[in-house]
């Protein structure tokens, strides 16, 4: 690079160089790594590249000229090939800096001795406008210059050189720069990042309640805006952790991403997209097991700069939204990825427009982390001037007011105030452990150790399996080779050519647990679709690694969300002597459901071994379970400790057992009735004990209730066309037709259960609607009359 717009730039290359400016080519590029400027502390590479440019624009007209015509050819003559005005008295390395006197036009060329003016004599009649446009690349091609010289990395110095040649062309024949070549143009993939997520929250989250949903959605905008603002590993760094020969298709999108995405992002010159609207599944899989591990590493680092709110969403959810999303990337037959993918949603959850952001807003980790920590939702950053394109998102109330504290609840409930209020506490790291500790409670579940390490990124769980049809992936048979190891050391009785040839079959897939890169454990099984139902052939984790750590549970749990995505709720499987006990503790019985014709021949007989059931429900969330069941603990606990602090009269322990009493009534205990305690009657406390008698009792009684004449408006579920905020407003909806199903489903085992869904229904009509609408008309008439009907029943009361 001898031109004379290099030699120009030597002087900046040698300042940046004594000052002590070291740092990546990635970094010199305008990565969203946060680089501090040694001269401006705090200021990403974006932020200096905008300063810059406003400062250049502000020069006076003539020194703009001579800005410009350093890359401008002379135009003195035909036969001149000087292409680029050179300063007769260049500035030193420590003057570049400093406020240069304008040179004269008259002044002739070090080069070929021609006047600036015959440099630019094609910018006499240009507009403000377009000069101000062509300096922005000068600044650029001076940005461009310094990474080409700073990277180490062979391909990414390839592609700064290529911008800087094609921004000096732009300046030299003004015109717009565009990346030529075998590239392609945008959008690469379809359906890119953006749409895919889109599909995630409405194909995983649509039937969540709308907190919960809120959160996912925040979640998912937190994933796009790292991604947008994530620096990618170079080719050769990718091709070192896969371990792949070949990386061209890679090295085809980290050039296509440092053109389009990346460098734009400080050389805004250029024209610039978003990363997640551009790309799409290949560029996802290529990068997303290492992003992973380093978004988490960031946040675990960085965890003290955020605030207490956003730290649990971010430690506790983040991690687990991730794994969700790394399913749905290397499963085979995800549906997300689909173009023509829908699936009605109960909300409205659109993102697209709400994740792009201005890059002068979201670039560098100080943004970002001004993005993790705003209270506000997380999308909600500044855009620089820029007015975001919102969805049509609904709002959910911060708090409750003091008109749904009047509300009326059915019996039992407990005050929604006051669970908040508790959920805030046991939620609280300084007042409980949190989720950051490393700390376990002794009666912890057996999985709590391995669901932290999973959060924290040290273990792995991949569903892999060997296939004949597509090219073999040198990880997955390393990680195959190991599984087959575990499980030939873990079960001695068998034969190791049977265990090679089940772990290597493209009919058996397996579960495996990844520590370090390598495998500590697997449950080896085969699917049968049509029968309903999954082989669960080896289970094993290797001896070292199974102590007090909960990794065959985590393995177990993990493997029945896989089979309840595919719609499989049966896992059958022999187990010898040994593993008994351990299939009992996961949930699997002796007692076979699966009709015998379903399974015979089609499973493994082993001599000697018992076959086991386990039967998997779909609405349970396995491996969050244990920690769903504590938190339900620590509430009631919670709630018990506050109704204990509010009877503050403490009586004198009862003396009279000591007497020889040897029993009394529990209502004659001191302080028993101030506590809520109530006696029943004898009439009250019966309940049928048959559940034949008690299935056909409430059967009579619901078809009685739903013929009555005032029973039309709770017939079936509210229709949200005909009262959008209905299931904003009513927390736990209940009608006829569902009771209906939930009777036919054996749910109602005991008469209180029919009961108080009975009363759900009037108090969830008297909630939403005025006192003296029609609706809640017919609501007092029904109550009166299923209250006589259980009354005439024998089922209250009389």
């Amino acid at each position: 690079m001898s031109d004379p717009a290099t030699q120009a730039l030597q002087p900046r290359l040698l300042q940046a160089q004594s000052s002590g400016s070291a740092g990546s080519g990635a970094a010199a590029a305008g990565s969203g790594t946060g680089n501090s400027d040694p001269v401006r502390p705090g200021l990403s590479q974006q932020q200096r590249a905008s300063q810059k440019k406003a400062q250049v624009r502000a020069f006076p007209r003539a020194k703009k000229l001579e800005k410009l015509g350093v890359f401008s050819a002379c135009k003195a003559s035909d036969t001149c090939k000087c292409n680029g005005w050179k300063n007769p008295n260049p500035p030193s390395a420590t003057r570049i800096d400093l406020q240069q006197q304008a040179a004269s036009l008259s002044e002739p060329c070090r080069s070929c001795g021609h006047a600036l003016a015959d440099h630019v004599s094609h910018l006499e009649n240009v507009s403000e406008d377009e000069i101000n446009r062509l300096l922005g690349m000068v600044v650029d091609v001076e940005n461009l210059f310094m990474s080409v010289h700073k990277e180490e990395d062979t391909d990414t110095k390839q592609v700064y050189f290529y911008l800087f040649k094609l921004l000096r062309k732009c300046i030299l024949q003004m015109s717009q720069p565009v990346v030529e070549g075998s590239l392609g143009s945008p959008p690469f993939e379809k359906p890119n990042i953006e749409q895919v997520i889109q599909s995630l929250l409405q194909y995983k989250f649509s039937h969540l309640a709308p907190k919960e949903r809120q959160t996912m959605f925040e979640l998912s905008k937190m994933f796009l805006i790292c991604l947008n603002y994530w620096k990618l590993e170079t080719p050769t760094q990718y091709r070192q952790r896969t371990q792949k020969d070949d990386a061209t298709a890679y090295k085809l999108d980290y050039t296509r991403w440092l053109c389009y995405c990346h460098v734009p992002q400080s050389n805004d010159s250029l024209p610039r997209y978003e990363t997640t609207q551009v790309f799409g599944r290949n560029l996802l899989k290529s990068i997303f097991t290492v992003t992973r591990r380093q978004l988490l590493e960031k946040f675990r680092v960085e965890k003290d700069k955020l605030l207490p709110e956003k730290r649990t969403l971010i430690l506790t959810h983040f991690p687990k939204f991730l794994s969700m999303l790394e399913e749905e990337i290397y499963g085979e037959n995800s549906p997300i990825w689909e173009a023509d993918f829908t699936m009605p949603a109960s909300e409205s959850t659109q993102i697209g427009h709400q994740t792009v952001i201005s890059p002068t807003s979201a670039s560098g980790s100080p943004a970002l982390s001004k993005c993790l920590n705003s209270s506000s939702s997380l999308g909600s950053t500044d855009t620089g001037g820029v007015e975001p394109i919102t969805g049509d998102k609904r709002k959910l109330p911060e708090a409750l007011t003091l008109e749904d504290a009047k509300r009326i609840r059915v019996m039992g409930d407990i005050p929604m105030e006051l669970v908040n209020e508790v959920m805030m506490t046991i939620t609280d790291p300084a007042a409980m452990l949190g989720p950051e500790t490393n700390l376990l409670t002794p009666n912890a579940a057996r999985d709590e150790t391995a669901r932290l390490e999973e959060r924290r990124g040290i273990i792995e769980f991949h569903v892999i399996g060997n296939s004949l049809s597509q090219k073999s992936n040198k990880k997955i048979l390393m990680w195959l080779v190991g599984l087959q190891n575990v499980f030939s050391h873990q079960l001695p009785r068998m034969p190791k050519e049977y265990i090679t040839r089940l772990v290597f079959d493209p009919k058996h897939k397996t579960l495996a647990l990844i520590k370090d890169g390598r495998v500590i454990g697997g449950i080896c099984f085969r699917m049968f679709p049509t029968q309903g139902f999954t082989e669960i052939v080896f289970c094993a984790v290797t001896s070292n690694e199974q102590v007090k750590k909960g990794y065959g549970t985590h393995l177990m749990n993990h493997l029945k969300e896989y089979h309840i995505k595919h719609n499989i709720l049966y896992f059958l499987t022999y187990a010898d002597e040994y593993a008994i006990g351990y299939f009992k503790k996961q949930g699997f019985s002796k007692d076979i459901k699966v009709p015998k014709g379903r399974y015979l021949g089609y499973i493994k007989d082993y001599e000697g071994a018992t076959l086991m059931e386990c039967e998997l429900n779909p609405r349970i969330p396995y491996t969050e379970l244990s920690h769903i069941i504590k938190r339900q603990k620590e509430i009631i606990k919670k709630l018990i400790e506050r109704k204990q602090s509010q009877i503050r009269k403490v009586y004198p322990g009862l003396t009279c057992f000591k007497e020889g009493v040897r029993q009394i009534p529990v209502e004659s205990i001191p302080g028993i009735r101030e506590t809520g305690w109530k006696p029943s009657s004898k009439d009250k406390g019966k309940e049928v004990k048959d559940p034949d008698v008690l299935y056909n009792m409430l059967k009579n009684l619901l078809a009685q209730i739903k013929t009555h004449p005032d029973a039309w408006p709770f017939m079936e579920p509210v229709k949200k066309s005909e009262a959008p905020d209905y299931y904003e407003v009513i927390r736990f909806p209940i009608d006829l037709k569902t009771m209906t199903e939930k009777l036919k489903n054996r749910y109602y085992v005991t008469k209180k259960l029919f009961i108080a869904d009975l009363q759900r229904i009037i108090s969830n009509c008297r909630e939403y609607n005025p006192p003296d609408s029609e609706y809640c008309k017919c609501a007092n008439t029904l109550e009166k009359f299923f209250y006589f009907k259980l009354k005439d029943g024998g089922l209250i009361e009389k």
